[in-house]
């Protein structure tokens, strides 16, 4: 009987009988390369990481990576920095799956001698490391990673890096000072507060006022000057918003203090001006780590460029040139274990690449020779070579990335209607606060300005303004997690109400890899010739069907080819018309189920293909239908092939030798109905009906122009993909809907509250930052969603 396989101790994978590595503690290794790194990190008593870690390690490479390009002067001058002894870098990996994977690099690192200082943060994947270059080299760093199976990647844009760190350093400065001032002024403030009889000396009082308003100083006007710019820019656009209310309340409370402590006033409100500073920033600061951690996975395409590329040589030679020295047509030597420089069709055989950071796909993608391969992919196992088809701006990865930048920019129309309603509300606030303070100063003068500070702070609309951008920040890096780029603004809200899914079937429903099974002929032309006609006529078509007869050489090309969208595709060989495609359209026959070769009115040959169904579109179909969704099939083959499809995957709803006219008219059928329409697609046929869906979804190795009419992009081939977004979409609506449901609920219990009174200014503050504080912690729910989905 066999042996159940036992689970590697460093990287979790299985391990075969035949390649059991047991050490002394009896845990088990798939490779050397897991045994020597947890046999390291034994040694360098850092095995609390196995105790700590709550995600397994990467598997380990036994062989020694060849790191010492990452010494080269030209490198280190564009990506390191001059730092107090030495020099500074921010690297990528993408091994480091919880914080102890930070926790063992850091103390790793640490370890090593001329580290000056490291940091790994386990959030958005990035070490940085300072080291003296007089007493180690870099490479020599990044080899004691990638020996416990963090390989090191490139972080390119370091200037924008280097300025995310130091504007992150200032808003924790800002914070600390705030934090500090905010105790010192609430312990003198409560000296105060407990003189309630009065019995306290008066210079005493004022010398407690007098500390306090140097404490309150550096509070409002350095923590605070976000807030104060913030004014600056909304009053320069003439229009009044969150950062006019919060700085406005923060100067009121502070010179009204100042004026109450130059007059021997009966009140100051220092601390209720240090505190809102404080939480505010306190709450920013949440909101911005909210963003970071949605966008950590979706950031990192842009930085999966290797450091050098290996240039082939017209000799036979090879040369070290950067990525962006490529050209189209160059082939580049990529060593395993090393990343892809550009967008390329493989040479000399079959080699497995790691698209994990491209298309979410978890295990390495098996490619043959001739097939696409992609920038920022990794080779793994064997070495390839690669013909360059696309540098640059051009390639995949530099797309995706410009889709995630649009994406993040989109302000959806829900998110523009809470800003109207923020303003509206501000706008609001400012008239009540002045009746406020009319009938205080009619009721009880001395509390007229203490009530009146408590309504403006209390009801700040913080959480309102939270409450979207929050939620889509989490949603657009759950849906990045997930594999799937939101192109539009509304495309989120769109999805989460779609009641039907119409789904294409070539490349969509079925593996996109069609098979030639029988060829009959007619009129003397024998079943050879024929094929050769066909694979001219589809050699540049870009549809599926062209895959089946990729392998067939022809004699002679084909001139002035059209594809007829829905009907095949025609043009003239030899002086001679032939068309091939729908039976109607090329042969003038009514035959369902196959495809035909002819001039238009006589068909010379017929020919039947098959098509599998994807491996995940059974459990996708599912998945949708329980979600509560229709499921459509609209396709322009034949009646047979998408009957046998349909029967395969239980969809009953099926429609054959649809053009995209009679697609488009479908979804308008279901949308007269009432019914929200999502469109499933990746090829040219499909771009008018994804444009005319309620939304659309796009395979990421569609065709362009149907990726460019589709609201999202799936950047991988799994159609899993499309019920996670359904599940985001959906629960991100459901939390934007919560976090506005929570906002208003708040402002109507608190505006009354602190109209009457019954709120004192510190208070105020303190629920108007629990208040944005559980709409961001609300939103980042998504977060731990997405990341039990790609589990």
């Amino acid at each position: 009987m066999d042996m159940p396989l036992v689970p590697c101790h460093h990287c979790g994978e299985p391990v075969a009988d035949a390649a059991h590595r047991v050490d002394a503690g009896g845990h088990a290794f798939c490779c050397s390369g897991c045994a020597a790194a947890a046999a390291w990190i034994e040694e360098a008593d850092l095995g609390s990481y196995y105790r700590l870690r709550s995600a397994n390690a990467n598997r380990v490479q036994a062989d020694r990576l060849d790191l010492d390009s990452w010494d080269r002067s030209e490198l280190l001058d564009q990506h390191s920095r001059v730092v107090d002894g030495g020099r500074e870098i921010v690297l990528l990996t993408d091994g480091m799956r919880c914080a102890a994977c930070a926790w063992l690099i850091d103390r790793a690192l640490a370890r090593e001698a001329g580290v000056l200082d490291t940091t790994a943060n386990a959030v958005t994947g990035r070490i940085r490391i300072a080291w003296d270059p007089a007493r180690t080299k870099l490479s020599a760093l990044l080899q004691r990673l990638a020996m416990l199976g963090y390989r090191p990647y490139l972080a390119t844009g370091d200037a924008r890096e280097q300025a995310r760190l130091s504007e992150r350093r200032r808003w924790l400065l800002r914070l600390g000072v705030a934090g500090l001032g905010s105790l010192q002024a609430m312990m003198l403030a409560e000296a105060l507060y407990l003189d309630v009889n009065a019995t306290m000396p008066v210079p005493t009082r004022d010398m407690f006022r007098w500390l306090t308003f140097l404490v309150s100083t550096p509070v409002v006007f350095y923590s605070g000057w976000p807030f104060l710019a913030g004014m600056a820019r909304e009053l320069r656009a003439r229009h009044v918003g969150m950062d006019t209310l919060i700085a406005g309340s923060t100067l009121l409370a502070y010179f009204a203090s100042l004026v109450e402590t130059i007059r021997g006033g009966t009140h100051v409100w220092y601390d209720a001006a240090v505190m809102f500073v404080f939480l505010l920033l306190a709450a920013r600061m949440l909101e911005q780590r909210a963003r970071n951690v949605a966008t950590a996975q979706v950031d990192a395409l842009a930085r999966a460029q290797p450091v050098f590329a290996i240039r082939e040589c017209d000799d036979g030679t090879r040369e070290s040139v950067p990525p962006s020295a490529l050209r189209v047509d160059d082939v580049v030597c990529v060593s395993a274990g090393d990343g892809v420089p550009a967008d390329g069709v493989l040479l000399d055989g079959a080699a497995d690449f790691e698209e994990a950071l491209l298309t979410g796909e978890s295990r390495p993608v098996r490619r043959h020779a001739g097939d696409t391969v992609y920038a920022g992919t990794t080779c793994r196992e064997r070495p390839a070579r690669v013909r360059v088809t696309a540098t640059g701006t051009g390639t995949r990865l530099s797309q995706l990335a410009e889709l995630v930048d649009r994406a993040q920019g989109h302000r959806p129309p829900m998110a523009q209607l809470a800003d109207r309603v923020g303003r509206h509300f501000v706008l609001s606030l400012l008239v009540l606060a002045a009746c406020v303070y009319a009938g205080w100063r009619m009721y009880q003068p001395e509390r007229a300005f203490e009530v009146t500070l408590a309504l403006l702070v209390i009801s700040c609309p913080c959480a309102l303004s939270l409450s979207v951008p929050a939620v889509l920040a989490a949603a657009h890096g759950a849906l990045a997690r997930c594999g799937v780029l939101a192109t539009r603004p509304e495309a989120l809200d769109t999805l989460a109400r779609a009641t039907d899914v119409v789904f294409d079937k070539t490349g969509t429903l079925s593996d996109g890899r069609p098979a030639c099974v029988a060829v009959e002929v007619f009129d003397g032309l024998d079943a050879d010739a024929a094929a050769r006609i066909v694979a001219a006529l589809e050699k540049d078509s870009g549809h599926p069907i062209a895959s089946a007869f990729a392998d067939i050489a022809t004699h002679a090309p084909a001139q002035a080819v059209v594809a007829r969208p829905g009907q095949g595709v025609e043009g003239d060989i030899d002086g001679r018309h032939w068309r091939f495609g729908r039976g109607d359209w090329a042969a003038g026959r009514d035959d369902d189920g196959t495809l035909w070769l002819g001039d238009g009115t006589r068909g010379v040959a017929r020919f039947t293909l098959t098509e599998k169904p994807r491996d995940d579109a059974a459990a996708t179909i599912a998945a949708l239908r329980g979600q509560g969704l229709a499921i459509h099939l609209a396709s322009g083959d034949g009646e047979g092939a998408v009957r046998r499809l349909a029967h395969a995957l239980g969809i009953t709803s099926a429609h054959a030798r649809q053009s995209p006219e009679d697609k488009l008219a479908a979804v308008r059928r279901l949308q007269a109905e009432g019914r929200i329409v999502a469109m499933v697609g990746d090829g040219l046929n499909d771009a008018p009906v994804l444009a005319g869906a309620d939304v659309s979804i796009a395979m990421g190795e569609g065709a362009p122009l149907a990726q460019q009419a589709a609201d999202l992009v799936a950047t991988g081939p799994s159609l899993l993909r499309i019920a996670d977004a359904v599940r985001v979409a959906r629960l991100s609506r459901r939390l934007v809907k919560q976090n506005l449901a929570w906002s208003a609920g708040y402002n109507l219990l608190a505006v009354p509250l602190a109209a009457a009174g019954m709120v004192t200014p510190w208070i105020a503050a303190l629920g108007m930052a629990v208040s944005s504080l559980v709409v961001t912690l609300n939103a980042l729910r998504l977060a731990r969603t997405s990341t039990e989905m790609a589990a």
